[in-house]
């Protein structure tokens, strides 16, 4: 495998910016208009009936839903991967164009492949089409919820007028092939995925579980302080464990880097790119004053290293939550869906807030057969203006758990 692809696969994919011109072009001159709150972004010929936006502005930030490889208006799937890809990125552009945006505005990403195997073609087919810029970002193994799809790709992308700048601390190695560790887009960091790797020489560094994630969480400490930011910004990590035993262990270890107020959290099953990676991370952090801890009315504090929703500078960032009930993990994934939507419903009541200021969701699915049925209940539960959203198919942390859901909220501005 040559050099950079070693690179690529102990960052769990770590990408770059899409950019096509120089990094210090990124933060335009000229102002976009002011855009408050949540705003649906819908190119023409979009509508599919699917209870999600194409894409959602939330302030400075357009969260775009997942996007595959279907023709626009269809949404059967067919060709191999480097075709999907190249359809997935077109219908990403023409979102972005909607909003008067490009590719250069891109700031995350996240790729969930079928079939691992497949990154190499993929990669090759995403710089080619991209003039081998890429944005931050990770990509892992997951079953895609449309027959026939091989790829799945979500992405975050800043308005013209916001910095965009790379993050990279002193001493580490430039991944290349155009990859970032981390981006910045105004005061908001998003990480690249991270592995257990030495960053000043990108190799992989193989060790028992709780070697590999100090490394990993101490790797996102590092990039946290090249951006002038500690564990106490951070608002939300995504973590992915191909083996669901870690998962007391990797609490552990976990909760000794992110503190009392720790950020909300999703964790799932997935495969990895190196194949002898035992965890994977991704973070936001902000840098804002206000940061604060959210919960339902009533709800005690976790006894796990992580917060229902962590609240900050205009946005809440929840917690994936799954359909636990009282008495325990109904049967059906209708059932277990209603449950979780009543959950996050119940949190976001408690920053004043309801599904109507969602602007983006992740929906995971311990089998990606059941996506009609939960879109039924979704869409009764959301509501007419439902946020971007991706779905995938990953086991979950508990057998009994059908969904889990973790969303992002705008906070409307107060009026002055």
């Amino acid at each position: 495998m040559s050099r950079r692809l070693i690179a690529l696969a102990v960052l769990v994919s770590a990408f770059g910016s899409l950019s096509t011109q120089p990094q210090e072009a990124q933060a335009q001159e000229t102002q976009a208009p002011k855009i408050e709150g949540k705003q649906i972004v819908s190119p023409p010929g979009y509508e599919l009936g699917l209870p999600f936006s194409p894409a959602v502005w939330s302030d400075d930030l357009l969260f775009l839903s997942g996007a595959i490889g279907n023709p626009p208006g269809k949404i059967e799937v067919s060709g191999n991967v480097e075709a999907q890809t190249r359809q997935t990125l077109k219908n990403l552009n023409s979102v972005l164009h909607a909003a008067d945006l490009d590719f250069s505005r891109v700031v995350s990403m996240n790729i969930y492949l079928s079939d691992l195997r497949q990154f190499p073609a993929f990669w090759k087919t995403l710089l080619s089409e991209l003039d081998g810029h890429t944005p931050a970002g990770a990509a892992v193994e997951a079953d895609i919820a449309i027959p026939g799809a091989r790829l799945e790709a979500s992405m975050v992308a800043a308005k013209p007028g916001v910095e965009i700048r790379a993050i990279q601390p002193e001493g580490w190695m430039d991944p290349g092939a155009g990859g970032k560790w981390a981006m910045m887009a105004g005061n908001v960091l998003f990480t690249s995925g991270m592995a257990s790797i030495q960053p000043s020489t990108g190799e992989f560094v193989d060790g028992d579980f709780e070697a590999q994630t100090r490394l990993a969480m101490d790797n996102v400490g590092q990039i946290l302080k090249a951006a002038s930011l500690d564990w106490g910004s951070v608002v939300r990590c995504r973590v992915f464990l191909p083996d669901p035993n870690d998962y007391g262990p990797m609490n552990d270890v976990y909760g000794t880097f992110v503190g009392s107020e720790p950020p909300s959290r999703a964790t799932v099953r997935a495969r990895l790119l190196h194949p002898e990676a035992r965890f994977g991370v991704q973070c936001i952090a902000v840098d804002a004053d206000d940061r604060k801890i959210v919960r339902a009315k009533g709800a005690a504090p976790s006894t796990r290293p992580f917060s229902p929703a962590v609240q900050a500078d205009g946005r809440l960032y929840l917690a994936g939550m799954v359909g636990r009930g009282p008495d325990g993990f109904p049967h059906g994934v209708e059932a277990q869906t209603r449950i979780t939507l009543e959950n996050l419903a119940a949190t976001l009541e408690a920053a004043g807030l309801s599904f109507d200021d969602v602007v983006n969701a992740t929906v995971y699915l311990s089998d990606a057969r059941f996506y009609s049925a939960m879109n039924g209940v979704y869409r009764e539960m959301v509501g007419k203006e439902p946020p971007a959203r991706a779905t995938v198919g990953m086991p979950l942390m508990t057998p009994d758990a059908l969904v889990e859901i973790q969303m992002t909220a705008s906070i409307p501005r107060a009026q002055p």
